[in-house]
């Protein structure tokens, strides 16, 4: 399964970069503005997420570039 990364921006300012699974990208995106807690299980464990505290979230798009864009 392909895997991609996540940054998870809260209010106040942190941000969490977790590498996951596809379906964990779409279960998280339906569960935005939502309230409660959402698990997400990462390429490195599994990781509590406070829905009420998140503020953005940013998916690589799964393309890998090399050089530079003109």
């Amino acid at each position: 399964m392909a895997m991609r990364s996540l940054s998870i921006g809260f209010n106040g300012g942190q941000v969490l970069a977790v590498r996951v699974q596809d379906e964990q990208v779409d279960g998280l995106y339906r569960m935005l503005g939502s309230s409660g807690w959402h698990v997400l299980d990462a390429e490195d464990g599994s990781v509590r997420i406070d829905l009420a505290q998140v503020a953005f979230v940013r998916a690589d798009d799964g393309e890998h570039r090399v050089g530079f864009r003109a």
